[in-house]
């Protein structure tokens, strides 16, 4: 099969043959039919975060399930249309037994093998010679790929495979951010920094949980006018406007929420200073690994200022991914509009190339 293949950070995905095994105890096979183009992703090309060498990319997918491995079928079925998810779910860790899966153990197997959840991949070079890794346990960037049956969702009649899988990272990562991890949004302000595909899906969300205003910041009207389209009531363009002052301007002292969908010290610092008294930063951005930012020590004590991390939208996906599409469904989500440009896999360079230069939308790979 065909696959976009990492080798060295900083150069572009080889398009290649790729072998992959067939699915082994609790593993299910998926033909994909549609893959997001994600920043996470091109944090690894980069090398700003570390994987193992040869990886096939990509994280953000749907698919046919095609066939079942020993013991797979309790949740799925051959035929099923499913979505992937990258983070796995034991079921009996403490954070899944809390009922916190995105913090599940396995999670850190993922990270430090590159593998699944035996730590071994399913992946290799066309002649054998060569073991190739998985990112994130899933590397949808292919033409199939071999999962953990605990790593789909299935994915209801009248969702398109674009849909479901933006659904299953950039969409329940900020949706989820507002509906799990800020309390009380409605009828108070909420700001959100950066309007990429996270950042769009959190001013979704914010709409839906009737937060007002919601304050759209960005440095590209392109995105600004996006977000005004999915709930924004004020845009903030970065590049030409003080953002601090705006935010006061816009609400007194400031927003007792911020969400930071970008990842950067320098946003981060904004989206504090941004802060009313007892305000709190929700940070679903990614950055470099070793990246930090200041945070004013008298203002975080006196001011009574918080932040909090939340991964994968703090979210629960077997119960709020379910809910994402009902809402899809249900006309709440506008999630057809949140699509970008549509590529080939051959192109994938060129959708990220097209996403560092700040495309608005969620680009979408067609393998």
């Amino acid at each position: 099969m065909r696959a976009a293949v990492l080798r060295a950070p900083g150069e572009p995905l080889a398009i290649e043959d790729v072998a992959l095994d067939a699915p082994g105890p609790g593993e299910v096979l998926v033909r994909i039919e549609a893959a997001g183009v994600c920043h996470s992703d091109l944090h690894y090309m980069t090398g700003d975060l570390p994987a193992k060498l040869p990886i096939v990319v990509g994280h953000e997918g749907a698919g046919i399930v095609e066939a079942l491995g020993p013991g797979a079928g309790e949740r799925v079925a051959v035929g099923d249309r499913v979505a992937l998810l990258w983070r796995p779910r034991c079921g009996e860790c403490d954070a899944c037994v809390r009922g916190n899966p995105v913090l599940c153990r396995y999670g850190r197997v993922f990270a430090q093998t590159n593998g699944l959840f035996d730590g071994t991949t399913r992946l290799s070079s066309s002649d054998g010679s060569e073991r190739i890794h998985h990112l994130m346990g899933v590397s949808c960037f292919a033409e199939r790929v071999v999962v953990s049956e605990t790593s789909v969702a299935l994915v209801p009649d009248g969702v398109p495979p674009e849909v479901a899988a933006i659904a299953a990272c950039a969409v329940i990562t900020g949706v989820g951010a507002v509906l799990n991890a800020v309390e009380s949004p409605g009828g108070r302000p909420l700001g959100i920094l950066g309007a990429g595909g996270v950042g769009l899906a959190a001013v979704m969300g914010a709409h839906l949980a009737g937060a007002e205003p919601i304050i759209a910041i960005d440095l590209d009207p392109a995105k600004l006018e996006l977000a005004r389209r999915f709930g924004a009531t004020h845009a903030i363009d970065a590049g030409n406007e003080d953002v601090l002052a705006r935010v006061q301007e816009l609400t007194g002292e400031g927003v007792p929420w911020m969400i930071d969908a970008v990842g950067a010290p320098a946003t981060m610092q904004q989206a504090v200073a941004c802060l009313a008294p007892e305000g709190v930063l929700v940070a679903i951005g990614l950055s470099r690994a070793d990246a930090t930012f200041p945070v004013p020590i008298n203002e975080l004590v006196q001011r009574q200022k918080r932040i909090v991390g939340s991964l994968y939208g703090s979210s629960n996906p077997r119960i709020d991914l379910p809910r994402i599409f009902a809402l899809y469904l249900a006309g709440r989500l506008p999630l057809d509009e949140l699509i970008g440009t549509r590529r080939p896999l051959a192109e994938v360079n060129e959708a990220y190339a097209e996403l560092r230069q700040g495309a608005a939308g969620r680009g979408i790979l067609i393998p």
